[in-house]
């Protein structure tokens, strides 16, 4: 893809691992500075060492995003940092599988902080600097916000939303100089596939429905198509949501 991130920055959440990393790597090739923030420091650290020896200029902010107060400092951190900012990169996520009468009450409150609140608390204090810059928001869904999955309400909940959200903070800046874009991705192999466990008691054939018959979908696949809707190549998009999931919400 034809990407060029030269002169501009980034902010990448989830960038510990996974396809943050990947995204925060491939923009970082296409010429960007990159803002990270995870969770998790010591990988944090881990992706900024990857980012130094491309010779990225990179801002380390290890941060919570379930707190609304944390999404709006990383950005001020990272605008202030490099004296703008060009995208936002909405990544990070976690998921708890359940059978819904036994999900605890703080597993689903996180999973709605993490995957639905923040990209929109994140939005809210990048969407400013965006306008200046003429920049874009990229949003990070999943198939499984167009299909039910067994034992992952919480989470489908989640990526819907945001798939709406996307669509309706598109319409609400369809006459403003900046774009706002999906990625749904089918399942790849990162640490929410490393670490994935099924509730006890499931049914197994119900999961087995959600394995795609092509294989997972690699990740540094979904990073291009990420960073290409960061970047002014993906102009032609706004409000749209890019399936790659290897084909399994297609029948």
């Amino acid at each position: 893809m034809d990407i060029d991130m030269n002169g501009k920055a980034a902010l990448v959440t989830g960038a510990a691992s996974g396809l943050g990393r990947a995204t925060a790597l491939r923009l970082a090739a296409a010429g960007a500075s990159v803002a990270i923030v995870d969770v998790n420091p010591d990988a944090l650290a881990e992706t900024g060492h990857l980012l130094g020896a491309q010779g990225a200029k990179t801002l380390l902010l290890p941060a919570d995003l379930a707190d609304p107060a944390a999404c709006k400092a990383v950005v001020e951190q990272a605008a202030a940092q490099f004296g703008r900012l060009d995208a936002l990169c909405n990544i990070a996520g976690v998921i708890y599988l359940a059978n819904t009468p036994d999900m605890p009450a703080e597993q689903w409150h996180r999973t709605m902080a993490v995957n639905l609140s923040a990209p929109f608390f994140l939005s809210q204090a990048a969407i400013p600097h965006l306008l200046e810059a003429n920049g874009a928001i990229v949003n990070v869904a999943s198939s499984a916000a167009f299909i039910g999955e067994a034992y992952a309400a919480a989470y489908c909940a989640t990526k819907a939303g945001l798939v709406n959200l996307t669509k309706a903070m598109a319409m609400e800046y369809i006459r403003k100089p900046i774009r706002i874009n999906a990625v749904a991705p089918g399942g790849m192999m990162t640490n929410i596939a490393v670490n994935f466990r099924p509730p006890e008691g499931c049914d197994i054939d119900l999961l087995k429905r959600y394995s795609p018959m092509r294989g997972l979908v690699e990740v540094d696949d979904v990073a291009d198509m990420v960073a290409y809707l960061a970047s002014e190549s993906g102009r032609g998009y706004h409000g749209a949501c890019i399936s790659i999931d290897a084909g399994i919400t297609a029948g």
